[in-house]
């Protein structure tokens, strides 16, 4: 299976990564690129890099990103896309 396809954290542990430096290439588009090496290593939009900036938003981001919170992310993702997707679905209500 493509790592691109398999639901992870990788997300939010990048966003964490302070061993690259963003900036910014365009009104909503930023590069990240490896302290040490120079090499551009990812893209990311405004809206992506919120979640490092809001301290909200941050708090979770943390939580998410750490090594033995990887299952806890897919559980409460799995569990908020179904709400989502049920959210207009009057037949099921009681």
């Amino acid at each position: 299976m493509d790592p691109a396809e398999k639901l992870t954290n990788d997300f939010f542990v990048k966003l964490l990564d302070m061993d690259v430096k963003w900036e910014a290439t365009g009104s909503n588009s930023y590069q990240a690129t490896d302290r040490k090496t120079g090499e551009k290593v990812r893209r990311a939009s405004r809206a992506d890099l919120v979640f490092g900036s809001n301290s909200q938003l941050r708090a979770l981001v943390e939580v998410y990103a750490q090594t033995d919170s990887s299952q806890k992310f897919i559980k409460d993702f799995v569990k908020a896309w179904d709400k989502v997707m049920n959210l207009d679905r009057f037949d099921l209500t009681q």
